[in-house]
């Protein structure tokens, strides 16, 4: 009886609360008819966050958030647009629509970005390039990071170089997609990058140098720390996988 005491005045508590600081309404179902956790979901999602400046609590949040609130950090971005219509908020709800798989929507956005200043920033040519690509249109995602490195010789990024050898692999050009795997599967911090480019000598019958490829990657994991085996455990799988398969 007193827990059941305790839970409704707790319940009623933060109900007040979502009224007083204009939370959205959905929050008082959430609290009503999913008592214990619908109360701890409120206070992880709306109070946790005023009361930390920590980056990686800020980053649990935002998933968790996302969990019992999907939609609604789009639909705050949208909003800022709106309000501001300026480079950051376009770049955010650009970010936002890619999460959301919106692609050709995320292409407007970054364009839109692109202009005066901003008009060859590296960063947003490319989440343009990545926008694209998502989009279905190797071609253009191509172009725009050939565009990006022309303008701005000294950017580096490891996750545009192997865009750009995937790109060159969708339209394609298998002989140069595999001169990029190999260059930046030497640097790309995770598997990735070498699992894309022994797939890729598998599908150019170059069976042996892909065995071989599939076998490092997995006995360098042996070697790496568990988080980075967790991290990575979609590609070693898909190694595992075709190692076995060639076997």
């Amino acid at each position: 009886m007193p827990l059941i005491i305790l839970t409704a005045l707790v319940q009623i508590s933060l109900i007040i609360h979502v009224v007083r600081t204009g939370r959205p309404p959905f929050w008082i179902f959430v609290i009503l008819f999913v008592p214990g956790i619908g109360s701890v979901a409120y206070c992880i999602v709306e109070l946790l966050p005023e009361l930390s400046n920590n980056l990686v609590a800020r980053r649990a949040m935002r998933g968790v958030r996302k969990t019992f609130n999907p939609g609604g950090t789009l639909r705050r971005r949208q909003l800022e647009h709106r309000l501001s219509d300026s480079v950051d908020a376009a770049r955010h709800l650009a970010g936002e629509l890619m999460d959301s798989r919106r692609y050709a929507e995320a292409i407007d956005h970054y364009r839109s970005a692109l202009t005066g200043l901003y008009e060859h920033d590296p960063d947003l040519m490319l989440g343009l390039a990545q926008a694209q690509f998502g989009n279905g249109d190797a071609a253009a995602c191509k172009q725009t990071l050939e565009l990006l490195k022309e303008k701005n010789p000294d950017h580096r990024s490891a996750d545009g170089h192997l865009l750009y050898a995937k790109a060159l692999e969708q339209e394609g050009d298998l002989s140069a997609a595999e001169e990029e795997y190999a260059a930046v599967s030497v640097y790309y911090s995770g598997v990735e990058a070498r699992v894309r480019y022994a797939q890729l000598l598998e599908k150019l019958q170059k069976t042996d140098a892909a065995r071989t490829e599939y076998a490092d990657i997995l006995a360098a994991a042996e070697l790496a720390p568990r988080h980075f085996r967790k991290a990575q455990k979609k590609w070693l799988a898909e190694a595992k996988t075709a190692l076995a398969r060639l076997h």
